[in-house]
C-alpha cells in the first residue's frame, strides 16, 4: 500500500514539473528590467508651440499648481512691478541649453536667443469665499525665428491645468486685501490686447526683462544675489555687461528721491506705451525710465493733447496736482480716461499717493 502511494505522488510530481515546463515555452515571464522614466526636460518645440496646456512645456515640476521651476527655468523680478489689479506675479525665463542672452543697452529687453520662454504667472491670495490663494492666467512669450510669440493660458478651478485661450474672458474675483475687502471683474486679455501694450514698430516684444530693472538683488534657493550676476552664473547671459548701468529701483522704497520712486513707477506701467514707436507716442510725453530725465518728457508744465477739461491744463501742473491731467488719469476707472487703459479696473492707491506727493513738492517746470 504505501508503495502505491509514493508511486502516485511521483507522478504527481512529474505531471507538475512537465506542466510547468510547458507553461514557460508559451507564458514567459514579463522582464524584471525598469522601464526608463519619461522625459522630464523643459519642451519648447518651435513648430509646435503654443501648446494646448501649460503642462506640456514642463517649465515646472511636481504639482504645477506650486509653479516649483523645472531645471534651466530662472525666476526673476523686477525692481519695480506693474500694477494689475492687485494680482501677486511669478516671472520666469527659460533659455534653451548651449545658448545665451546678450546685453544690448539698460534701457533695453536682453537679446535672448530663439526658443526663449518667457512666463508670468498672475494670482491671488485670500481669494473668497473660501480664503484660498487662486492662480488666474499665466502669460508665456516665446521667441520664434521671426519674432516673439504670444501664449494666454487660463487655470481652470481645481488649479490642475491651464489651457490655451487667446480670444480673452472675465473672471468674477473677491479677495481679501491687506483687511480690505476688494473685487472686480478680472480681465484675462486677448491676443490683440497683447500686442497693445507688447510692441515696438508694431511687432511683439516683451517688457520688464531689461538689465535696468533686473540689476538688483533677488534670494534664490542659493541665496540672495544680483539677478544679472545670477544670469551669467547659470549661463543664459553673456558677460558682457558695462561696469556701470543706469537702473530702476522699488517705488516703495521711501529712502529714496520721490523723483526717482516716480521714473520707476511711470517706466514700468506707462512707459511701454508712452515712447516712440508704440501705442501711445503720439502724446507729447515720454515715459520710459531713460527718458524721465527731462521733466518735459514727464509732463512737467506740458500742454495735454487732448484737453477735454480745461481746469486740467498741464500733464503735470507743478503744485496742483488737481490740475494735472496725469493725476486725473491715473486716478479714474472710466475706461475712457483712466491710464493705464489696459491692465487695470481698480485704482492704484500706492501710485496715486506717490504721483500726489511728487506734484505737490514741485514748483515750477525743471523741478
Amino acid at each position: 500500500m504505501k508503495k502505491v502511494i509514493s508511486f502516485s505522488i511521483f507522478l504527481l510530481l512529474v505531471v507538475m514539473i512537465l506542466d510547468a515546463c510547458k507553461k514557460d515555452e508559451t507564458e514567459p515571464e514579463t522582464p524584471t528590467v525598469p522601464t526608463p522614466p519619461g522625459n522630464t526636460a523643459v519642451s519648447v518645440d518651435l513648430d509646435s508651440v503654443p501648446y494646448t496646456n501649460l503642462s506640456q512645456y514642463r517649465f515646472f515640476t511636481g504639482d504645477i499648481k506650486n509653479n516649483t521651476p523645472n531645471d534651466g527655468v530662472i525666476q526673476f523680478q523686477p525692481a519695480s512691478a506693474l500694477f494689475t489689479d492687485y494680482a501677486h506675479k511669478k516671472r520666469f525665463v527659460w533659455v534653451p541649453p548651449g545658448l545665451k542672452g546678450t546685453y544690448v543697452a539698460d534701457n533695453n529687453i536682453i537679446d535672448f536667443p530663439v526658443g526663449t520662454a518667457l512666463i508670468k504667472t498672475f494670482y491671488y491670495d485670500n481669494v473668497q469665499p473660501a480664503n484660498v490663494t487662486k492662480i488666474i492666467e499665466t502669460r508665456v512669450m516665446i521667441r520664434k525665428s521671426n519674432q516673439w510669440i504670444f501664449a494666454e493660458y487660463v487655470w481652470n478651478e481645481d488649479q490642475t491645468e491651464a489651457t490655451l485661450s487667446m480670444n480673452g474672458s472675465f473672471i468674477s474675483l473677491a479677495w481679501d486685501q491687506d483687511g480690505t475687502s476688494k473685487s472686480t471683474l478680472y480681465r484675462i486679455p486677448s491676443e490683440t490686447e497683447c500686442m497693445i501694450c507688447h510692441k515696438s514698430n508694431n511687432l511683439p516684444i516683451p517688457i520688464g526683462i531689461k538689465p535696468q530693472n533686473l540689476n538688483n538683488d533677488f534670494t534664490y534657493p542659493s541665496g540672495r544675489v544680483n539677478q544679472l550676476q545670477y544670469f551669467i552664473s547659470k549661463g543664459i547671459l553673456e558677460n558682457n555687461l558695462p561696469a556701470n548701468m543706469v537702473s530702476t529701483i522699488d517705488y516703495n522704497d521711501t529712502t529714496q528721491t520721490l523723483k526717482l520712486r516716480l521714473r520707476s513707477y511711470l517706466d514700468i506701467n506707462c512707459g511701454h506705451c508712452h515712447q516712440e514707436n508704440s501705442h501711445c507716442d503720439y502724446r507729447p510725453i515720454r515715459l520710459a525710465f531713460s527718458e524721465t530725465t527731462d521733466p518735459a518728457h514727464l509732463g512737467q508744465c506740458v500742454t495735454p493733447d487732448d484737453m477735454f477739461d480745461p481746469s486740467l491744463s498741464n500733464v503735470i501742473f507743478p503744485g496742483n496736482y488737481n490740475k494735472s491731467m496725469m493725476y486725473f488719469r491715473l486716478n479714474s476707472t472710466d475706461e475712457n480716461n483712466r491710464m493705464p487703459l489696459l491692465g487695470r479696473t481698480i485704482v492704484d492707491e500706492a501710485g496715486v499717493k506717490l504721483l500726489r506727493d511728487y506734484i505737490s513738492s514741485i514748483s515750477n517746470c525743471t523741478d
